[in-house]
């Protein structure tokens, strides 16, 4: 049912139709296993068939509940749990037992190194540390053993060498703790897109609803099988997709890392409906020369989102994999999504917005000033409020004070719109806002037109410093495969003819890679440090005396 249009940038929460339910991880996968108990519900999938490990519902229970009661006999309900390692079915197995036990998991990325893990596991007061040996060649295991004495509050480390010992280590007598919905149930570092990441404290109701209001509004029925190789240590592979197939009763695929030919191998062998992906792995499924040799029959939903989807790409998809696509956004703070695209949107809400929220959530496209909602298309800080807040950055007061306000909303930190019917447009990042001779350009806008360059294969724009204007744009292109490198007058003109003069990238800089988080986020600080540096070559054209503002 259609709501009445909308008056301002204010999207009411929506009532009616799924309710919030008041639900622990546990509980989520204790009803499953209840109510499906033989059907499979988690599939180590690597890529020697021969070598794969499944587990029904009833299995993946007692797994779950092995691995709590081994914990509780090394640390207490509350404690910090962290995981320093790459997707495997133990890793799941691992999150759900931590949950059982009422303790709090610490994801961590396994490309980190000694200074970042450390800065971690000391920032959480992690009491337990799992971790692999080894990892890309780099010795896991050393690093442990050095930061051990630097941490006080970590009691034990375990390595998932011993992972079958460690299961059967616990009490089998031990009884599980009491947990509550609204308990802490993970420590999420952001993505590190703006600098060093913040634990964000996240609880069990807001994961558990969030990620099946997703897979609800993805399309996905009972049973459905979601094949999965975004990172468990982020938001969409720890939250969105793992808890959103139990809440369905589904069948969780775990990939240890994204590989374009072993997804599509495993979407055919598994029969899998949904997957969620970033614009890049998509690109890769797409290109991949077993694509046309496997049944992808199956195949109902792709989901993506984490970078900019252009709309080719939409179409793209949509007619080579004769499925549905649907356009996440979020953040961590937010418990992951905020606003996804119904598969009934048309194609173009499909490709220039993000949707609107999802149920039971407020939010509003506020004033930078005033807090107050802006007018209908105009832009403004996008804010969210309702059951999906996170609880706070742990143990980061004054950061928590600046992001959730005296009222409750999050402040996101995007820039958008909204129109009359409650679609958002993300127009980028406030602190990626350029201040030039004191008039406000927003990179998103000339991305996108950069983007409809045929030579362009991807566009950021970032502000460099400037003596007169204050700031300056700064265009980093790489170039399309196979095209022929264009020149600044060329991108230059291109860009004149179309968008006002003062809004035309001055610098023009060409690579082969861009600085992106392991979640496939373009990391803009890091470019701009590497200008300062110097070590990036920036170009000029001949014709590019700045324009004023």
């Amino acid at each position: 049912m259609e709501r009445e249009p909308l008056s301002q940038s204010y999207w009411p929460a929506e009532e009616g139709g799924e309710e919030v339910r008041d639900l622990t991880l546990g509980e989520l996968l204790r009803e499953a296993a209840k109510a499906t108990p033989d059907r499979l519900a988690l599939v180590d999938g690597v890529k020697d068939p021969a070598e794969r490990r499944s587990w029904t519902y009833t299995q993946f229970l007692d797994a779950a509940e092995h691995a709590a009661r081994a914990l509780l006999k090394r640390f207490s309900p509350g404690d910090r749990i962290a995981v320093w390692a790459p997707n495997s079915a133990d890793w799941i197995i691992l999150q759900e037992g931590i949950s059982l036990a009422g303790m709090v998991m610490v994801a961590v990325n396994p490309a980190y190194r000694s200074q970042e893990l450390g800065y971690i596991l000391k920032q959480s007061r992690s009491a337990g540390l799992f971790h692999i040996d080894s990892y890309r060649d780099f010795d896991m295991r050393t690093v442990v053993d050095e930061v051990l004495p630097q941490l006080p509050d970590l009691k034990e480390a375990v390595s998932f060498s011993d992972w079958d010992a460690f299961l059967e280590s616990g009490d089998p007598e031990q009884e599980l703790p009491p947990v509550s919905p609204t308990d802490p149930i993970q420590v999420q570092y952001t993505s590190g897109t703006t600098g060093f990441p913040k634990g964000a404290l996240l609880h069990h109701k807001g994961l558990v609803n969030e990620a099946h209001f997703v897979a609800l509004r993805a399309g996905m029925s009972d049973g459905g099988v979601y094949i999965n190789a975004m990172p468990m240590y982020h938001i969409g592979g720890g939250a969105v997709t793992s808890f959103g197939a139990v809440a369905v009763h589904g069948t969780f695929v775990i990939m240890g890392g994204f590989d374009a030919g072993l997804m599509l191998e495993l979407f055919e062998a598994y029969k899998g409906t949904h997957t969620l992906v970033v614009p890049t792995m998509l690109m890769a499924l797409l290109d991949h020369p077993d694509r046309e040799s496997r049944d992808l029959s199956s195949l109902q939903t792709i989901m993506s989102g984490a970078a900019a989807v252009p709309a080719a790409l939409v179409r793209r998809t949509i007619a080579t994999l004769n499925c549905q696509f649907s356009i996440l956004f979020g953040q961590t703070e937010m418990h992951g999504v905020i606003s996804q695209t119904r598969l009934t949107d048309s194609p173009e809400d499909q490709s220039e917005t993000v949707g609107r929220p999802l149920a039971h959530l407020e939010v509003k496209i506020a004033d930078l000033t005033t807090n107050a909602p802006v007018p209908l298309g105009e832009k403004g800080g996008i804010c969210c409020r309702g059951y999906q807040n996170m609880i706070g950055y742990y143990e980061l007061p004054k950061e928590t004070a600046e992001t959730i306000d005296s009222e409750g909303w999050v402040h996101m930190g995007d820039m958008g719109t909204m129109d009359e019917r409650g679609f958002i447009k993300v127009t980028g990042r406030l602190k990626d806002m350029i201040i030039r001779g004191g008039v406000n350009i927003y990179p998103r806008e000339i991305e996108e037109l950069l983007d409809l360059h045929p030579a362009v294969g991807y566009a950021a724009v970032i502000g460099v410093p400037d003596e007169k204007w204050g700031e300056q744009i700064a265009a980093v292109i790489r170039v399309k495969d196979g095209e022929q490198q264009p020149t600044p007058d060329e991108l230059k003109k291109f860009c004149r003819e179309r968008m006002a003069a003062h809004k035309s990238p001055v610098y023009w800089i060409f690579v082969d890679d861009f600085p992106v988080t392991a979640s496939g986020k373009l990391q803009k600080f890091k470019l701009k440090e590497q200008f300062a540096a110097g070590v990036l070559e920036a170009e000029v054209a001949q014709s590019s005396a700045p324009q004023p503002g």
